[in-house]
């Protein structure tokens, strides 16, 4: 069941997005040649917890796996999404890293991703990261009362497309509120006119992972990864359906 949020509650939905966006621009002082994905991991909790909320991602269950162990996601390069921070991942120079955070606060979720470049990095890693940026612009532009999620999806898919770049398969956006997870799925691609009614009051993540060479995965227990082990950028924003344009709650 989608659930329409009510005005209390989406005052509590800001606040948890507010420390979401907040943590995502303050990781762009530390995320440089030589620091280690786990010590990013201990940067992010410790914020999120003087923000005296709790990190969504650590313990969370999914069937057939181990609890996550981390609070946010740090995926560098071929690794599309759910990489797990370690102390022997050290960031280098031409890197680039998604960096996926949840939190939980007052009885509601935040969730925001954003990819990072480690010091310079090549032109095509740039290409790909503004037209992930690009693609979730798209996607956003479509999500207003009385649309439809296959015109979210169909946004996100057509401009990859377009511009020679691979969406990754069976990785989508979602609903989100009292739960990280909830209805509807957002797909990265769809059909205009198709999918849930949008509804105002409605929250979704949307959250588009584009590909270089492939729109092929492989898993490794949490992580996916490119199949052909090329680039993979990653951008999110948890949003408010309204009666206008929606509200970008993980905006700074």
């Amino acid at each position: 069941m989608i659930h329409i949020k009510n005005a209390a509650e989406i005052v509590k939905m800001r606040e948890s997005n507010r420390i979401v966006a907040q943590l995502l621009q303050n990781l762009e002082d530390y995320i440089k040649p030589g620091i280690s994905t786990l010590e990013i991991d201990k940067i992010a909790e410790d914020y999120i917890l003087s923000q005296g909320a709790k990190p969504a991602f650590k313990g969370y269950v999914a069937y057939g796996l181990s609890p996550f162990p981390a609070s946010i996601c740090a995926s560098v390069n071929s690794c599309i999404v759910h990489g797990i921070p370690s102390r022997k991942i050290i960031l280098k120079e031409g890197d680039i890293i998604g960096i996926d955070v949840g939190t939980f606060k007052n009885g509601f979720c935040g969730d925001g991703a954003r990819t990072y470049k480690v010091g310079e990095v090549s032109r095509k890693a740039e290409e790909l990261m503004e037209i992930t940026k690009q693609a979730l612009n798209a996607g956003i532009e479509q999500a207003k009362h009385g649309a439809r999620i296959g015109d979210i999806s169909s946004a996100i898919s057509s401009l990859v497309k377009k511009k020679g770049y691979f969406v990754a398969d069976n990785l989508t956006g979602h609903g989100i509120g009292k739960k990280m997870h909830e209805e509807p799925i957002v797909p990265n691609f769809g059909i205009r006119g198709k999918g849930p009614r949008l509804k105002k009051g409605m929250t979704i993540a949307i959250e588009p992972m584009v590909n270089i060479g492939t729109h092929r995965i492989h898993e490794k227990g949490w992580e996916f990864f490119v199949a052909d082990d090329s680039l993979s950028a990653h951008f999110e924003h948890t949003i408010l359906i309204t009666e206008g344009e929606p509200e970008i709650l993980t905006a700074c």
